[in-house]
């Protein structure tokens, strides 16, 4: 038997719809009928730029990194997981081999994954709310509490409010930081009032000499010397987008003043688990738009040409 796959072949091609055989658990792993994927704006940088081939060691590969399911198959060794649990997929948990890059992803109806990589998801979470932790939820909360070092009363700056952002920056006021925003589109300015921003600027070269005590770019656009330039003496500036893979900083403002300027990637199980029982309590309601599979290509498309509020999350199957 086989199932349908949207696959990665090569840098500057289309996506394949391909077939690809079911998959079977091996010890250790079980297999999960998909209900939701996430698209990322990864995907649009795996697909336009070859720096990211060095991630992608077997082609084709399916792509789609953030997961969510029901387990449907158990391996052999797996005492933790049965048939019918509700779960979520790491994809930076123990197996160390994350979907959508060095395995097939999400972009398929069934998924094999080691069963360490699963996060159970909380009874009243939706598989589209638990994709979207898996990744957007996930790597906001590592870079702006686990990488950040977040604490309440701080004076915090989230640079770009796409599907990353917001979620960072929802979590940031759930915590009790005054936050600002920078985003150049308007359109989605008043989103951060919506969230709880206390400011929003079009430029984060606005905040220069604002004295915040943790700058997080979830843009990644060469924007990380206008953070460093609105820290306080000893501030930090997380980086976590791939907007480009090169940026400038000015070495005096770094050495005078002392800043702190680490990248995050991905986070970790616990993260995960931290980031669904917000999204169920009701403190963080990220906005997405939900897509079916066959649309996930025309879905990378308008990502790329960044005609997306939020996140994109394609219903695989119900």
């Amino acid at each position: 038997m086989t199932v349908k796959a949207w696959q990665f072949t090569n840098t500057h091609e289309p996506l394949a719809l391909n077939e690809i055989p079911e998959p079977e658990p091996g010890p250790g792993e079980v297999v999960l009928d998909i209900k939701a994927a996430g698209l990322c704006h990864s995907d649009v940088g795996v697909l336009d730029d070859p720096g990211w081939l060095a991630t992608i060691p077997h082609r084709p590969v399916t792509l789609g990194h953030e997961i969510a399911g029901v387990v449907t198959k158990v391996g052999e060794d797996v005492t933790q997981w049965q048939v019918g649990d509700r779960v979520g997929v790491c994809p930076t948990g123990e197996s160390g081999v994350a979907p959508g890059y060095g395995r097939d992803g999400g972009f398929t109806f069934q998924h094999r994954v080691w069963a360490g990589d699963l996060v159970r998801m909380p009874e009243d979470l939706s598989f589209e709310l638990a994709a979207m932790g898996t990744d957007a939820g996930m790597t906001s909360y590592h870079a702006v509490v686990t990488r950040g070092g977040l604490k309440e009363g701080d004076k915090v700056g989230i640079i770009g409010l796409g599907g990353l952002g917001q979620v960072g920056a929802r979590i940031a006021v759930v915590k009790g930081a005054e936050v600002h925003v920078a985003e150049p589109n308007q359109d989605v300015w008043p989103l951060a009032e919506k969230i709880g921003a206390t400011t929003v600027v079009a430029d984060a070269a606005e905040w220069a000499g604002k004295d915040f005590d943790l700058v997080v770019d979830f843009a990644g656009f060469d924007t990380m010397r206008a953070a460093t330039k609105a820290l306080r003496r000893g501030g930090r500036a997380v980086l976590v987008g791939m907007g480009k893979l090169e940026f400038t900083l000015d070495t005096m403002d770094m050495i005078l003043s002392e800043l702190d300027v680490v990248g995050s990637n991905g986070g970790t199980l616990q993260d995960v688990a931290d980031c669904y029982e917000l999204f169920a309590s009701g403190q963080i309601n990220p906005t997405f738009t939900v897509i079916g599979f066959d649309d996930i290509p025309e879905g990378i498309e308008k990502l790329r040409r960044g005609e997306v509020q939020g996140r994109l999350v394609a219903r695989i199957q119900d």
